[in-house]
Protein backbone atom coordinates (compact mmCIF):
# COMPACT_ATOMS: atom_id res chain seq x y z
CA UNK A 1 0.00 0.00 0.00
CA UNK A 2 1.61 3.35 -1.27
CA UNK A 3 0.57 6.55 0.61
CA UNK A 4 -0.63 8.80 -2.37
CA UNK A 5 -2.14 12.18 -2.53
CA UNK A 6 -3.99 13.73 -5.67
CA UNK A 7 -4.65 17.31 -6.03
CA UNK A 8 -7.52 17.78 -8.81
CA UNK A 9 -9.98 15.87 -8.42
CA UNK A 10 -12.19 16.69 -11.95
CA UNK A 11 -13.80 14.23 -14.41
CA UNK A 12 -10.57 12.21 -15.06
CA UNK A 13 -8.96 12.65 -11.60
CA UNK A 14 -12.03 10.87 -10.20
CA UNK A 15 -11.89 7.94 -12.68
CA UNK A 16 -7.79 7.60 -11.58
CA UNK A 17 -8.37 7.98 -8.17
CA UNK A 18 -11.37 5.12 -7.82
CA UNK A 19 -8.52 2.86 -9.79
CA UNK A 20 -5.84 3.45 -7.11
CA UNK A 21 -8.49 2.81 -4.30
CA UNK A 22 -9.69 -0.44 -6.11
CA UNK A 23 -6.04 -1.82 -5.96
CA UNK A 24 -5.89 -0.88 -1.91
CA UNK A 25 -3.57 2.21 -1.88
CA UNK A 26 -4.28 4.93 0.95
CA UNK A 27 -5.74 8.64 -1.12
CA UNK A 28 -6.19 11.47 0.43
CA UNK A 29 -7.25 14.11 -1.86
CA UNK A 30 -7.68 17.70 -2.68
CA UNK A 31 -9.43 19.97 -4.71
CA UNK A 32 -9.86 23.99 -5.66
CA UNK A 33 -13.36 23.05 -5.30
CA UNK A 34 -14.08 21.36 -2.65
CA UNK A 35 -17.20 19.71 -3.52
CA UNK A 36 -15.53 17.89 -6.08
CA UNK A 37 -14.00 15.69 -3.70
CA UNK A 38 -17.34 14.41 -2.27
CA UNK A 39 -17.76 11.40 -4.63
CA UNK A 40 -14.66 9.66 -4.43
CA UNK A 41 -14.41 10.20 -0.48
CA UNK A 42 -17.72 8.19 -0.37
CA UNK A 43 -15.35 5.68 -1.80
CA UNK A 44 -12.80 5.85 0.62
CA UNK A 45 -10.82 8.34 0.36
CA UNK A 46 -10.03 11.34 2.72
CA UNK A 47 -10.39 15.15 1.84
CA UNK A 48 -7.33 17.32 2.62
CA UNK A 49 -8.43 20.89 4.02
CA UNK A 50 -5.53 22.30 1.61
CA UNK A 51 -3.08 21.48 -1.15
CA UNK A 52 -0.05 21.29 1.69
CA UNK A 53 -2.00 19.18 4.16
CA UNK A 54 -2.62 17.05 1.55
CA UNK A 55 0.78 16.34 0.25
CA UNK A 56 2.37 15.96 4.03
CA UNK A 57 3.88 12.83 4.03
CA UNK A 58 2.72 11.71 0.93
CA UNK A 59 4.62 9.09 -0.91
CA UNK A 60 3.17 9.97 -3.77
CA UNK A 61 2.01 13.30 -5.17
CA UNK A 62 -0.38 13.12 -8.58
CA UNK A 63 -1.32 16.29 -9.89
CA UNK A 64 -4.53 16.02 -12.29
CA UNK A 65 -5.58 19.51 -13.15
CA UNK A 66 -6.73 21.77 -15.77
CA UNK A 67 -3.58 23.01 -17.25
CA UNK A 68 -0.14 24.51 -16.23
CA UNK A 69 -1.03 27.76 -15.36
CA UNK A 70 -3.21 25.67 -12.22
CA UNK A 71 -0.18 23.72 -11.65
CA UNK A 72 1.86 26.74 -10.98
CA UNK A 73 -1.67 28.27 -8.73
CA UNK A 74 -1.36 25.40 -6.53
CA UNK A 75 2.18 24.28 -6.02
CA UNK A 76 4.42 27.53 -6.96
CA UNK A 77 2.25 30.56 -5.50
CA UNK A 78 3.41 32.92 -3.13
CA UNK A 79 3.87 30.27 -0.26
CA UNK A 80 5.00 27.36 -3.00
CA UNK A 81 3.71 23.72 -1.53
CA UNK A 82 6.21 21.78 0.70
CA UNK A 83 6.93 18.19 -0.08
CA UNK A 84 8.25 15.62 1.95
CA UNK A 85 11.86 14.80 0.88
CA UNK A 86 12.73 11.98 -2.15
CA UNK A 87 8.49 12.57 -3.06
CA UNK A 88 7.58 11.70 -6.37
CA UNK A 89 5.56 14.11 -8.35
CA UNK A 90 3.42 12.26 -11.04
CA UNK A 91 2.18 14.97 -13.19
CA UNK A 92 -0.70 13.85 -15.28
CA UNK A 93 -2.02 17.62 -16.14
CA UNK A 94 -1.59 18.26 -20.01
CA UNK A 95 0.69 20.95 -19.95
CA UNK A 96 3.67 22.25 -23.03
CA UNK A 97 6.77 20.52 -23.12
CA UNK A 98 8.66 24.12 -21.73
CA UNK A 99 5.93 23.34 -18.56
CA UNK A 100 7.48 20.03 -18.01
CA UNK A 101 10.85 21.02 -18.48
CA UNK A 102 9.76 24.03 -15.58
CA UNK A 103 8.14 22.32 -13.26
CA UNK A 104 11.23 19.17 -13.90
CA UNK A 105 13.55 22.13 -12.27
CA UNK A 106 11.57 23.18 -10.07
CA UNK A 107 11.22 19.65 -8.60
CA UNK A 108 14.54 19.06 -8.83
CA UNK A 109 15.77 22.22 -6.93
CA UNK A 110 13.81 20.96 -4.08
CA UNK A 111 14.75 16.69 -4.16
CA UNK A 112 11.29 16.04 -5.63
CA UNK A 113 11.34 13.63 -8.41
CA UNK A 114 9.27 14.59 -11.52
CA UNK A 115 7.86 12.18 -13.69
CA UNK A 116 5.33 13.53 -16.55
CA UNK A 117 2.62 11.38 -17.25
CA UNK A 118 -0.37 12.76 -18.86
CA UNK A 119 -3.08 10.22 -20.02
CA UNK A 120 -4.03 9.52 -23.57
CA UNK A 121 -8.29 8.84 -24.33
CA UNK A 122 -11.46 10.08 -22.59
CA UNK A 123 -13.50 9.24 -19.57
CA UNK A 124 -14.87 5.95 -20.72
CA UNK A 125 -11.43 4.34 -21.29
CA UNK A 126 -10.30 5.48 -17.82
CA UNK A 127 -12.84 4.01 -16.47
CA UNK A 128 -12.24 0.65 -18.20
CA UNK A 129 -8.83 1.02 -17.66
CA UNK A 130 -7.71 0.98 -21.40
CA UNK A 131 -6.34 4.56 -21.80
CA UNK A 132 -2.87 5.55 -23.69
CA UNK A 133 -0.20 6.73 -21.22
CA UNK A 134 3.04 8.64 -22.04
CA UNK A 135 5.58 8.54 -19.55
CA UNK A 136 8.34 10.87 -18.53
CA UNK A 137 11.37 10.93 -16.20
CA UNK A 138 13.97 9.25 -14.56
CA UNK A 139 14.28 5.94 -15.33
CA UNK A 140 14.61 4.74 -11.69
CA UNK A 141 11.59 7.39 -10.86
CA UNK A 142 9.53 5.75 -13.73
CA UNK A 143 9.61 2.08 -12.68
CA UNK A 144 8.72 3.42 -8.91
CA UNK A 145 5.43 4.85 -10.82
CA UNK A 146 4.30 2.55 -13.57
CA UNK A 147 2.65 -0.08 -11.18
CA UNK A 148 0.03 3.05 -10.60
CA UNK A 149 0.05 4.22 -14.87
CA UNK A 150 -0.87 0.29 -15.18
CA UNK A 151 -3.82 0.30 -13.37
CA UNK A 152 -5.34 3.08 -15.57
CA UNK A 153 -4.01 2.05 -18.77
CA UNK A 154 -3.69 -0.74 -21.75
CA UNK A 155 -0.57 -2.51 -21.55
CA UNK A 156 0.25 -2.08 -25.31
CA UNK A 157 -0.50 1.68 -24.95
CA UNK A 158 2.10 2.71 -22.43
CA UNK A 159 4.76 4.61 -23.98
CA UNK A 160 8.08 5.05 -22.04
CA UNK A 161 9.96 8.32 -23.48
CA UNK A 162 13.39 9.89 -22.72
CA UNK A 163 12.40 13.40 -21.11
CA UNK A 164 9.03 15.30 -19.40
CA UNK A 165 9.12 16.94 -22.39
CA UNK A 166 9.15 14.24 -24.82
CA UNK A 167 5.68 13.00 -22.92
CA UNK A 168 4.20 16.68 -23.07
CA UNK A 169 5.07 16.63 -26.75
CA UNK A 170 3.29 13.67 -27.30
CA UNK A 171 0.02 14.09 -25.47
CA UNK A 172 -0.03 17.20 -27.39
CA UNK A 173 0.17 15.57 -30.80
CA UNK A 174 -2.44 13.17 -29.36
CA UNK A 175 -4.78 15.82 -28.92
CA UNK A 176 -3.90 17.56 -32.24
CA UNK A 177 -4.94 14.03 -34.18
CA UNK A 178 -8.27 14.11 -32.19
CA UNK A 179 -8.92 17.70 -32.26
CA UNK A 180 -8.03 18.32 -35.91
CA UNK A 181 -10.21 15.23 -37.24
CA UNK A 182 -13.04 16.70 -35.04
CA UNK A 183 -12.93 19.86 -37.21
CA UNK A 184 -12.90 17.76 -40.18
CA UNK A 185 -16.20 16.15 -39.21
CA UNK A 186 -17.34 19.65 -38.39
CA UNK A 187 -16.72 20.48 -42.19
CA UNK A 188 -17.87 17.39 -43.36
CA UNK A 189 -21.36 17.87 -41.59
CA UNK A 190 -21.30 21.34 -43.02
CA UNK A 191 -20.58 20.09 -46.69
CA UNK A 192 -23.19 17.31 -46.32
CA UNK A 193 -25.77 19.56 -45.05
CA UNK A 194 -25.55 22.11 -47.67
CA UNK A 195 -26.21 19.57 -50.21
CA UNK A 196 -29.34 18.41 -48.64
CA UNK A 197 -28.01 15.55 -46.28
CA UNK A 198 -28.83 15.06 -42.70
CA UNK A 199 -26.18 14.23 -39.72
CA UNK A 200 -27.25 10.78 -39.85
CA UNK A 201 -26.00 10.44 -43.59
CA UNK A 202 -22.98 12.24 -43.33
CA UNK A 203 -22.01 10.30 -40.46
CA UNK A 204 -22.60 6.64 -42.73
CA UNK A 205 -20.96 7.93 -45.85
CA UNK A 206 -17.97 8.54 -43.43
CA UNK A 207 -17.46 5.22 -42.58
CA UNK A 208 -14.15 3.34 -43.33
CA UNK A 209 -12.78 7.13 -44.39
CA UNK A 210 -10.17 8.80 -42.36
CA UNK A 211 -12.51 10.16 -40.37
CA UNK A 212 -14.34 6.80 -39.26
CA UNK A 213 -12.87 6.50 -35.86
CA UNK A 214 -13.73 10.13 -34.50
CA UNK A 215 -17.40 9.82 -36.39
CA UNK A 216 -17.92 6.93 -34.17
CA UNK A 217 -17.05 8.19 -31.02
CA UNK A 218 -18.87 11.10 -31.57
CA UNK A 219 -21.83 10.10 -33.49
CA UNK A 220 -24.17 9.39 -30.47
CA UNK A 221 -23.67 12.44 -29.63
CA UNK A 222 -24.58 14.32 -32.73
CA UNK A 223 -27.81 12.44 -34.12
CA UNK A 224 -28.80 12.84 -30.22
CA UNK A 225 -28.03 16.62 -30.51
CA UNK A 226 -26.91 16.49 -26.67
CA UNK A 227 -23.57 16.94 -25.85
CA UNK A 228 -24.05 17.16 -21.90
CA UNK A 229 -21.91 13.88 -20.95
CA UNK A 230 -18.92 15.67 -21.07
CA UNK A 231 -16.30 12.75 -21.82
CA UNK A 232 -13.73 15.95 -22.85
CA UNK A 233 -15.07 19.34 -22.15
CA UNK A 234 -14.51 21.97 -24.82
CA UNK A 235 -12.63 24.00 -22.16
CA UNK A 236 -9.83 21.57 -21.90
CA UNK A 237 -9.54 21.25 -25.33
CA UNK A 238 -9.05 24.97 -26.05
CA UNK A 239 -6.41 24.94 -24.04
CA UNK A 240 -4.52 22.41 -25.60
CA UNK A 241 -5.13 23.65 -28.85
CA UNK A 242 -3.40 27.29 -27.15
CA UNK A 243 -0.41 25.27 -26.36
CA UNK A 244 0.02 23.30 -29.52
CA UNK A 245 0.31 26.59 -31.00
CA UNK A 246 2.51 28.17 -28.12
CA UNK A 247 4.55 25.00 -28.68
CA UNK A 248 5.04 25.07 -32.70
CA UNK A 249 7.06 27.56 -33.80
CA UNK A 250 5.83 27.80 -37.17
CA UNK A 251 1.51 27.74 -38.29
CA UNK A 252 -0.66 25.52 -37.41
CA UNK A 253 -3.74 26.01 -39.53
CA UNK A 254 -6.19 23.02 -39.00
CA UNK A 255 -5.66 23.78 -35.05
CA UNK A 256 -6.09 27.51 -35.63
CA UNK A 257 -9.39 26.56 -37.21
CA UNK A 258 -10.47 24.07 -34.28
CA UNK A 259 -9.38 26.80 -31.60
CA UNK A 260 -11.99 28.93 -33.38
CA UNK A 261 -14.61 26.62 -33.58
CA UNK A 262 -13.92 25.96 -29.90
CA UNK A 263 -13.69 29.50 -28.60
CA UNK A 264 -17.37 29.39 -30.92
CA UNK A 265 -18.98 27.31 -28.41
CA UNK A 266 -17.45 28.64 -25.19
CA UNK A 267 -18.75 32.20 -26.23
CA UNK A 268 -21.71 30.16 -26.33
CA UNK A 269 -21.78 29.18 -22.97
CA UNK A 270 -20.72 25.41 -24.00
CA UNK A 271 -17.51 25.36 -22.87
CA UNK A 272 -18.24 22.37 -20.25
CA UNK A 273 -20.38 20.51 -22.60
CA UNK A 274 -18.74 17.74 -24.72
CA UNK A 275 -15.88 18.53 -27.55
CA UNK A 276 -18.59 17.04 -29.90
CA UNK A 277 -20.78 20.28 -29.09
CA UNK A 278 -18.99 21.88 -31.47
CA UNK A 279 -20.61 20.21 -34.26
CA UNK A 280 -23.99 21.69 -32.94
CA UNK A 281 -24.41 24.37 -35.38
CA UNK A 282 -24.13 21.92 -38.42
CA UNK A 283 -26.98 19.62 -37.80
CA UNK A 284 -28.98 21.94 -35.88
Amino acid sequence: MTKITMLGVGRMGHELAVHLLGAGHQLTVWNRTGAATDRIVAEGATAATSAQDAVAGADIVMTVLFGPDTVRDVLMGETPVQFSPATIWLDVTTVAPTDAQEFEAWAGARAIRYVHSPVVGTLAPARAGTLGVLVGGNPDDINEVLPLVRLWSDPERIRIVDTAAAAATGKLIANLALGISLQGLVEALRLGAANNLTAAEVLAMLDKTALSFVAGMKGDMIRGGSFEDTQFSADLLAKDARLMIASAGAPLPAVTALLGSLITVQRAGDGDSDIAVITRAEVA
